[in-house]
């Protein structure tokens, strides 16, 4: 295991002790929880733009998306416990 170190202001220092002892970690546990959560959720943010980005590269290609409002139908039958068909893209204005 590696020894990283970080400088901290006596404020912040502080701030992560009182919160440390009230949540039952210690400060080191604290800051290393808080590091792991800050990392997992920016690889989701990559990931979820990756994603969106192929999926414009996608729209930009084909020229087809799903119209908000077959989407809206869509989205309310999943919610209630339906099965529907997913709606077709298509070209705007058809």
């Amino acid at each position: 295991m590696l020894t990283t170190t970080i400088r901290l202001d006596n404020q912040l220092k502080e701030r992560i002790a009182s919160v440390a002892a009230r949540s039952g970690k210690s400060a080191h546990a604290f800051m290393l929880d808080a590091i792991a959560q800050t990392v997992e959720q920016c690889e989701v943010d990559l990931e979820f733009s990756a994603t969106a980005d192929q999926r414009w590269k996608n729209i930009l290609q084909s020229g087809k998306t799903v119209p908000w409002e077959d989407t809206k139908s869509y989205l309310a039958a999943r919610s209630s416990g339906e099965s529907p068909r997913r709606p077709p893209a298509r070209s705007p204005g058809h």
